[in-house]
């Protein structure tokens, strides 16, 4: 169970409150509510930092349905950037007023939130904090997809799913960047252009088209070296079904809901398959492994070989109207809030 929830370690002389976004049962978005926390005290080894913009993630979702268990009342949100306003005891390397970003830490739907000093990364100046809020759990994501899930080649064919969406269209880049062909699925035409603007060589709308038959001919009946699924229950069979002998199936979101048990038995009759079910906090266990990722992501990003793109902002009050939108497919590229 994840322990960031920090309704809970509070401290009790607190007399002052800040804004946050809490939900006090798991539900749909109308269970999320923009009320008044207490501020927090770091602890030893922690920063507080003020949030300036907040990135919105489909995790966020899965924990306000339930599907991740956390503690509650919770305040979820994984992705912010902002400024050191407060260190705790025992915090070297970083100062008051320095400018970070930080992923992996739920708490940051507030005005601010309580992070372990090591989890911070340094926010380059010429970075926005919306850019800092929007680039690192999608980015370092896609990073961890593209060159440690599977390493993408230049001899290597790949189908993205949903490929418009945040994650999608800086893993079309990344595996670009490899030297990798890349297929993938959307939805509408809009999101086609974005993903064929981001290097997409071949886009299959999967709402008027069968995903697997289109990629088996597009490959010509060998089918690609790895799929990345981020839909999860609808696409998994098919995802299977279009891989090569000894393929990967990298498996990491459900937005369409949790895949049903299966047979592993299943992945020898299709050929000897892999399948893998990742998160980004075990790509980025140590320090100078998050380091090297979220480096690689906003240097990208500032040398312009990265595009992100920003699609909405949300005030953090309408935090139930931005989690309706990325539910509802409305969205492209990233969502971030901004406290008020």
């Amino acid at each position: 169970m994840l322990k960031f929830c920090r309704a809970s370690g509070l401290d009790p002389t607190q007399r002052s409150t800040m804004k946050a976004v809490r939900f006090h049962q798991c539900g749909g978005p109308e269970v999320l509510t923009y009320e008044d926390v207490p501020v927090l005290t770091p602890e030893p080894g922690e920063a507080v930092v003020a949030i300036k913009a907040i990135g919105l993630n489909y995790i966020d979702t899965y924990h306000r349905e339930g599907l991740y268990p956390v503690d509650l009342p919770c305040i979820p949100g994984m992705e912010a950037a902002g400024v050191v306003a407060r260190l705790g005891q025992g915090v070297e390397g970083i100062r008051v007023g320095d400018r970070v970003a930080y992923a992996g830490v739920m708490g940051s739907y507030a005005a601010e939130a309580a992070v372990p000093a090591d989890r911070l990364v340094p926010l380059p100046d010429s970075a926005s904090y919306q850019e800092g809020a929007a680039a690192l759990l999608q980015g370092m994501t896609a990073h961890y997809l593209a060159h440690g899930s599977y390493r993408l080649g230049r001899e290597d064919t790949t189908l993205i799913h949903a490929g418009a969406g945040g994650v999608g269209l800086l893993l079309i880049q990344m595996a670009k960047r490899c030297g990798a062909r890349v297929l993938t699925t959307v939805s509408t035409e809009e999101k086609e252009q974005l993903a064929r603007g981001a290097g997409a060589d071949e886009v299959i709308r999967y709402t008027e088209r069968d995903f697997e038959q289109d990629v088996m001919a597009l490959t010509n009946g060998r089918g690609v070296d790895v799929v990345y699924d981020s839909v999860g229950q609808t696409t998994f069979d098919k995802s299977l079904n279009v891989l090569r002998p000894l393929g990967y199936l990298v498996l990491f979101g459900q937005s369409s809901g949790p895949v049903p048990p299966f047979d592993p038995g299943i992945l020898s009759t299709k050929g000897s398959l892999f399948l893998t079910r990742p998160t980004m906090m075990h790509y980025t266990q140590t320090r100078e492994a998050l380091l090297e990722r979220a480096g690689a992501v906003l240097e990208w990003i500032a040398s312009g070989e990265l595009a992100l793109r920003i699609s909405e902002q949300f005030a953090l009050s309408d935090a139930a109207e931005a989690h309706r939108a990325l539910q509802g497919r409305k969205t492209t590229g990233k969502v971030v809030l901004i406290p008020e």
